[in-house]
């Protein structure tokens, strides 16, 4: 005995529901990626091209209530603007922050600046820089 096949033939009834159900889907996922790609995209270019003032710390030397911070600063030509470091602890304690001013018409600043602390500090972190 053979068994009876249970599935319609092909083309005789149209799409099934679950070929309609997956072109929506495929639909939905494509208008969903081309916002996410949109809003990264967006991001990007406001993050990257909207920021004037960058900096990095080069190095740095802790002392018993200061820490020298050398800094290199980049920024648009007649920006101005400040750049926000922190020192922690070796508890993971904040122990100085501090907001260091850079402005002129200079595209590139080292400077070496110094962040008291109250008690001594292990370390020099640059949260962030911004422009006015």
């Amino acid at each position: 005995m053979s068994t009876a096949s249970t599935r319609l033939p092909e083309g005789r009834y149209g799409r099934s529901s679950d070929a309609r159900s997956d072109r929506t889907l495929k639909v939905v996922g494509a208008a969903l990626g081309v916002a996410l790609l949109a809003l990264v995209g967006y991001l990007g270019y406001h993050y990257v091209g909207q920021n004037k003032i960058s900096a990095e710390v080069i190095e740095f030397d802790a002392g018993k209530d200061a820490v020298k911070v050398h800094l290199e600063v980049r920024k648009d030509a007649g920006a101005s603007g400040y750049c926000t470091l922190r020192s922690q602890a070796e508890s993971g304690a904040e122990v100085g922050r501090a907001d260091f001013r850079f402005d002129g018409d200079a595209t590139r600043i080292d400077k070496v600046v110094t962040l008291r602390t109250t008690s001594q500090g292990t370390t020099a972190e640059l949260l962030g820089c911004h422009a006015d």
